[in-house]
């Protein structure tokens, strides 16, 4: 499958062209047959003969990028003066800094924000560890921790090279949930030490978001901390993925007409995010999951399973069914892709049941080409951004954190995951639901809000708040 140019590969292309007829045209013309997208066109200024101008261009990946640049290159009468990758220029000095909530201007403000004045407020924190919610930024503060081990789809690159997606996922919370989060990146891959260096910076913060840590370590890690802290721990990687996915499940079942309880379902990649799915779909009544891996379907008593798998075949697979993913696809009602592309074939997906749902969500290439399944499945849903039903975990975990926060939570509940993921779901109207159409915008701002009161509630229910908030409406 042919990626389409994004902003994602984009560069601003300073070009010296002569002063003449056509010259534009011919840049045009050489950027369009590169398979470039000409995005922008900004004249810097006129020197003589000649114009120096900024060309915007989009590209479907690096390589491709550079194709675009050689072919502007080799045009006579247009000289390249530099190249500027878009991306880059985002993150130079990082995407993050601290700001002050308070004036800092007079004696007055010193004295009251630090000492003398601050030591009361130390005192009393002191006196009754409790107001520290109140009285510090740890009511609305989350730590984003990693250690690098599974970072999108680059893997094991270390703490320094996962800062910028730490501070990117920094960045979503405060933008959609109002949420300060730090980012977090750990020197070390041993798990008590990831767990002993939690347990120790815990104190400053309101919950966990556990990011890009490679399984299984990811699940000991999770559990341990789950145990022994009193605030959120959420392993986004896991439950922010099942939370979407369920979401965009329910819509997908109204459209065709089907019950949770009624389907079968087949799920690539039991792995972090497929565990998670799978858990969060059989606590909303799903009855008939079958988990696959590279060696095909995982059931009871199949020899060479480790720990997780084992567990993962206790409680999923009823039938004993056996076989490749392929084979499992006849008459499956929902596939449900958390693997890497050829994980199964267009043919063995056109045996699928009547009104097949397909989620595809490998990032960048999915399981099975969207244009290849056109006519034959009902709804089709990805993890990319150019193409309709988006799985995107933006759309749950600012506001699953925003509602803990608010009732300062000591846990993530499974009935708080999902009722994250109906209050996702609800947010789209039935009479607007259309196979195109199954999972809000990732720019809809009713989402973080309707998720982070369907939470609260959730919590309170639960017995896990420690406040309650305002009742909001049911979305």
């Amino acid at each position: 499958m042919t990626a389409r140019p994004s902003a994602s590969f984009s560069a601003i292309i300073r070009v010296r062209l002569s002063d003449r007829p056509g010259a534009f045209a011919e840049l045009a013309t050489a950027i369009g047959d590169a398979g470039g997208s000409l995005d922008a066109i900004d004249l810097v200024r006129v020197e003589g003969g000649s114009k120096v101008r900024d060309v915007t261009v989009l590209a479907s990946d690096a390589q491709h990028l550079e194709q675009i640049v050689e072919a502007i290159r080799v045009l006579p009468g247009i000289d390249v003066d530099r190249v500027s990758d878009r991306v880059f220029l985002v993150h130079l000095g990082g995407k993050l800094e601290v700001q002050s909530r308070i004036p800092l201007k007079t004696r007055d403000d010193l004295s009251m924000a630090y000492t003398p004045g601050v030591a009361r407020v130390c005192t009393a924190i002191y006196e009754d560890p409790s107001v520290v919610w109140n009285l510090t930024i740890k009511q609305n503060s989350v730590a984003v921790v990693t250690d690098g081990t599974a970072v999108l789809g680059l893997g094991d690159i270390g703490p320094e090279a996962s800062l910028p997606v730490m501070e990117g996922k920094a960045l979503l919370f405060k933008e959609f949930g109002g949420v300060d989060a730090w980012p977090i990146a750990l020197a070390t891959k041993d798990v008590d030490e990831i767990v002993r260096t939690v347990e120790a910076i815990a104190p400053v913060f309101g919950g966990i978001n556990l990011e890009d840590i490679s399984a299984p370590r990811c699940f000991e890690i999770e559990r341990r901390l789950r145990e022994s802290l009193d605030i959120p721990v959420f392993h986004d990687d896991q439950h922010g993925t099942a939370i979407v996915v369920l979401a965009a499940f329910l819509n997908a079942l109204k459209l065709v007409g089907k019950r949770p309880e009624d389907v079968k379902v087949v799920l690539t990649g039991v792995g972090a995010a497929g565990v998670a799915v799978t858990k969060i779909l059989l606590a909303a009544g799903v009855r008939n999951i079958v988990g696959c891996d590279r060696n095909g379907a995982i059931y009871r008593g199949r020899e060479g399973l480790d720990e997780v798998k084992a567990e993962y075949a206790a409680i999923t697979n009823p039938e004993g069914a056996t076989g490749s993913a392929n084979e499992l696809l006849a008459g499956a009602d929902v596939f449900l892709g958390l693997s890497g592309p050829g994980a199964v074939s267009v043919e063995a997906v056109k045996t699928m049941a009547e009104g097949a749902i397909v989620f595809a969500m490998a990032n960048p290439s999915p399981e099975v080409a969207p244009e290849e399944l056109e006519g034959f499945v009902a709804i089709m849903a990805t993890g990319r951004s150019d193409y309709p039903n988006q799985i995107n975990n933006v759309l749950a975990f600012p506001g699953v954190f925003r509602g803990a926060l608010d009732v300062r939570a000591s846990e993530i509940t499974e009935e708080m995951k999902v009722a994250a993921g109906e209050a996702i779901a609800a947010v789209i109207p039935p009479v607007e639901l259309s196979p195109e159409y199954i999972i809000p915008s990732v720019f809809n701002r009713d989402v973080a809000t309707v998720v982070a009161a369907a939470v609260a509630r959730a919590a309170e229910e639960a017995g896990v708040a420690r406040r309650s908030v305002a009742p909001a409406p049911a979305p």
